[in-house]
């Protein structure tokens, strides 16, 4: 049993050995003791596609355990900035920039209109550097509201999270960025991973769309 010298600390001889266990328990304690955030770096990323150029830079994350503190829940924002530069036919984009004037395909998420989609995938116990389109996965997307977003992710499964879309209406230089985005996941008892999603569709004479991935990061 270690004891302490009250010759070096002489106001604890006058406090007694109560005092002095006070001091022993908070010299057992220390900032790493309580479960700290983790602070994750991305890589930064680009694509080329049919005039579209996206690229992704200063992405980040920051991952805590759930205020729930009941093992299947996690929280991270996330942060970062996706530039895209379009290039069109006469400059010009959209659903009635097809031949002679008549509208352009619809097929589009953006619901017939060019446009930029960031966003996040998740998923509980699902390696997302293997996922791909068309993998069978069960998709969905919940809304997010005042830059956060809580759901329910079973194992298994795999959701898309959005944070924000622009419309491009002509050729020229388009900026997304977001700042401390929550996404609060709930009931994934296993590990969990997200991976950051840019799609670029453009709809005219020609549709393309234009998907950058991020690298896939832990959630605990």
């Amino acid at each position: 049993m270690s004891t302490m010298d009250t010759r070096k600390w002489p106001g604890l001889a006058r406090l007694g050995v109560g005092a002095m266990a006070v001091v022993a328990a908070l010299g057992l304690w220390s900032p790493g003791a309580a479960r700290a955030d983790s602070f994750i770096p991305l890589p930064n990323g680009h694509i080329n596609g049919p005039g579209v150029r996206i690229v992704s830079t200063g992405e980040s994350a920051k991952v805590s355990p759930s205020l729930a503190a009941n093992g299947a829940g996690r929280t991270a924002w996330v942060s970062g900035n996706v530039t895209v530069d379009l290039v069109t036919p006469n400059g010009a984009v959209g659903p009635n920039n097809g031949a002679q004037n008549n509208p352009g395909t619809n097929d589009s998420s953006t619901h017939g209109s060019s446009g930029l989609t960031v966003g996040y995938i998740v998923g509980c116990q699902v390696s997302l550097g293997n996922l791909s389109a068309g993998a069978g996965f069960t998709i969905t997307n919940p809304p997010s509201v005042l830059g956060a977003v809580s759901f329910p992710l079973s194992p298994g499964s795999v959701t898309w999270v959005q944070i924000d879309n622009i419309d491009m209406t002509k050729s020229g230089t388009y900026h997304l960025n977001y700042q401390d985005f929550d996404m609060n996941v709930q009931g994934c008892a296993g590990y969990a991973q997200a991976r950051q999603f840019s799609v670029v569709e453009v709809i005219g004479a020609d549709y393309s769309k234009t998907t950058l991935y991020g690298q896939p990061f832990t959630l605990g």
